[in-house]
């Protein structure tokens, strides 16, 4: 059976989600150990976004390929009493075959939050940055315009080796104010290594008044990492849904 699986989890204490080698710490290897104990044989699971160390999830989608005599009811209840506290499946269904979760997503959605009334919101403080000086959310709304559609945003790419293309599609990015937080919202086909987080630092540097809104296009054309802004933290970032057809 092909299970696709909708996943939430705090990446806190996580090295990411994918795996990296036996010894590892992450979402993916958390998961792949438990479900081919469940299985009884090696079991592989795929994901639509390679959240980075510290990122979190509400919507992460993965699909893995295994065979067991359980329930859908049964399997979900088995594998979330299983895993950590701190992950959790929210639903399984069986899919198609062909079904992947990465291959076959229309968009991802990240979002980005951030204090902006100089609160210490105690009990959100490990999900949300905290900025160095005001922001003049105008001015980051404004700013953020430049980036939405298809460009080459390598400058936005913190993998300095990257071989691959590194053209992306943006299709929106929205501005949200609630109790104190502004959550930035990122809507696009797929993401760079730390684009979300480095496209968050460059609106928070223009908030600031550090960088000028007409040359965001220019950061684009540079193609340099070196020219767009510093590298938000991870634990303001969260991995909000994945969209499919």
């Amino acid at each position: 059976m092909n299970y696709k699986m909708i996943l939430q989890y705090d990446g806190t204490r996580y090295n990411g989600w994918q795996k990296q080698g036996n010894t590892d710490n992450t979402i993916q290897g958390k998961l792949e150990t438990l479900l081919s104990r469940i299985a009884g044989e090696p079991v592989e699971i795929h994901g639509a976004g390679r959240t980075d160390a510290g990122v979190h999830a509400a919507g992460q989608v993965a699909n893995a390929k295994f065979h067991t005599d359980l329930s859908d009811e049964e399997l979900l209840q088995t594998i979330n009493h299983y895993l950590p506290e701190d992950i959790e499946v929210t639903s399984l269904a069986r899919m198609p075959e062909r079904f992947h979760s990465r291959l076959n997503a229309v968009d991802k959605t990240y979002e980005y939050r951030i204090v902006i009334d100089g609160r210490k919101h105690v009990f959100e403080r490990k999900y949300v940055y905290f900025p160095e000086a005001p922001l003049d959310v105008e001015k980051m709304k404004e700013a953020s315009k430049a980036f939405i559609g298809t460009y080459d945003f390598r400058s936005f790419c913190a993998n300095k080796r990257m071989k691959k293309s590194t053209v992306r599609t943006i299709t929106g990015i929205d501005f949200c104010e609630k109790d104190g937080i502004l959550t930035i919202s990122y809507t696009g086909t797929g993401f760079l290594y730390h684009m979300v987080r480095i496209l968050t630092g460059t609106l928070v540097e223009a908030g600031m008044g550090k960088r000028d809104i007409v040359s965001m296009t220019e950061l684009l054309k540079a193609k340099n990492r070196e020219s767009a802004g510093f590298l938000a933290p991870a634990c303001g970032l969260l991995l909000k849904e994945v969209r499919y057809e």
